[in-house]
């Protein structure tokens, strides 16, 4: 039983108790990323994540760490595209103290001078680590290629021109102005009662800050064609379609058919590419879905001598799927996967304050296992057969980093 509280502040709260585990997870959510960011302060948001945990009024860095493990506690923290969240997960017994620690780096975090300065070396490292994996940043390059000059196509790191800029001022700015009662929520799954509430509003309940800028415009789906020479010793291509947004009525249809596509061991993609053909070890597809659009993508590495062919056969299994539709054997087991997956993965207190969490800040609303295990069993072929037709007869749009010497590159990046 999901339990939901609105501080006076706007603040929202919402706790799971399942009195037969001995731990609690509590995130902090806050409903700013990269998306809501500017060319100018590009990374902002995933900087100022690291910051939280570099020293307070009270603790240092080192404080903090010890701190958590002193009590054999995780803490932690990420930043997306649309939101961003730090959360720990701690015996049920050291939950209060988790909550005040989280509570002082909150509010209480200095983001003193030097210590900013050793970060952004930190992140500086974190970007090239990340330039250094060509297989993950394929995907940014095509984020900018459909997105253009949207914030969706922004990377969430940022770049070491925008990290170069930040000070105390424009963290505590930007802090001031997107970390507000009304973008954040407060997610608790654990052996907790409901008087944790009361605990939570004593701390989160009161605060104020500023307003946020209205920054955002619906992103526009572009078709493009993106090439990045590096020297490596594959060629790694992403493809991309339009998709659905958070909450879409037919959004179970398409993951079904993503997990058809290209989710999972048995999928198409999988089988064709992989497994009858050997041209890739990595091959697989997923959609990412956001507050107002989505994406369909499409990954696969392989020699750049074969790239050509890889092209090709991932489009061959596209045009047969939407052609054929899926199977009732391909619908059965993608059904029974799905509600596997979600019922193997609600046994962690961690999941379900992250799903509890990202439900309220993007969604709004909670539904019971029985309800999406509904709908999941409510997609039929029909259903699929007809998303497949709406997205794969779009345009797209492609990402290629590969060798400059490639003598072979897919028709639609040459």
């Amino acid at each position: 039983m999901i339990k939901k509280y609105t501080c006076k502040n706007g603040l929202r709260i919402v706790l799971e108790e399942i009195p037969t585990v001995r731990s609690v997870a509590i995130g902090v959510w806050i409903g700013t990323g990269s998306k809501h960011e500017t060319p100018e302060n590009n990374g902002i948001s995933h900087f100022l994540e690291h910051m939280f945990f570099k020293g307070t009024k009270t603790k240092t860095a080192r404080d903090i760490a010890e701190g958590f493990d002193s009590i054999g506690g995780q803490v932690n923290a990420f930043t997306s595209k649309e939101y961003t969240c730090y959360y720990a997960k701690v015996l049920d017994n050291h939950a209060s103290y988790a909550l005040n620690m989280l509570g002082d780096m909150f509010f209480h975090s200095t983001f003193d001078k030097d210590e900013l300065e050793k970060e952004k070396n930190v992140v500086y490292e974190e970007i090239k680590m990340y330039e250094d994996t060509p297989d993950d940043i394929v995907h940014d390059v095509l984020s900018k290629a459909i997105y253009q000059n949207h914030p969706l196509g922004y990377p969430i790191l940022g770049t070491e021109e925008t990290l170069s800029t930040f000070s105390q001022d424009t963290l505590n700015q930007y802090m001031h102005e997107t970390y507000t009662p009304d973008r954040v929520v407060v997610s608790i799954a654990g052996n907790v009662n409901e008087d944790f509430i009361q605990e939570v509003e004593k701390l989160f309940g009161t605060f104020e800050r500023g307003n946020a800028p209205q920054l955002e415009n619906r992103p526009v789906f572009h078709e493009n064609h993106l090439f990045k020479s590096k020297d490596t010793e594959q060629g790694h291509l992403c493809i991309g379609y339009d998709g659905l947004e958070i909450g879409h009525e037919n959004i179970y249809d398409l993951i079904i058919l993503n997990n058809v596509l290209g989710g999972s061991m048995s999928s198409r993609l999988f089988q064709e590419v992989r497994e009858q053909r050997g041209l890739a070890y990595s091959v697989f597809s997923y959609h990412s879905s956001y507050e107002d659009s989505g994406l369909v993508t499409l990954y696969g590495g392989t020699g750049a001598n074969q790239l050509d062919q890889l092209f090709e056969t991932i489009q061959q299994t596209i045009q047969s799927l939407t052609n054929e539709g899926i199977t009732k054997k391909e619908l059965t087991n993608s059904k029974e996967q799905l509600k596997g997956n979600l019922m193997l993965s609600l046994e962690s207190t961690n999941s379900r304050m992250s799903r509890n969490g990202k439900n309220e800040l993007l969604l709004k609303r909670h539904r019971s296992l029985d309800e999406i295990v509904e709908e999941i069993d409510g997609v039929t072929l029909e259903r699929v057969a007809q998303v497949a037709s709406d997205i794969f007869s779009q345009p797209y749009s492609t990402a290629l980093i590969a060798p400059s010497n490639s003598l072979k590159l897919p028709a639609s990046v040459r």
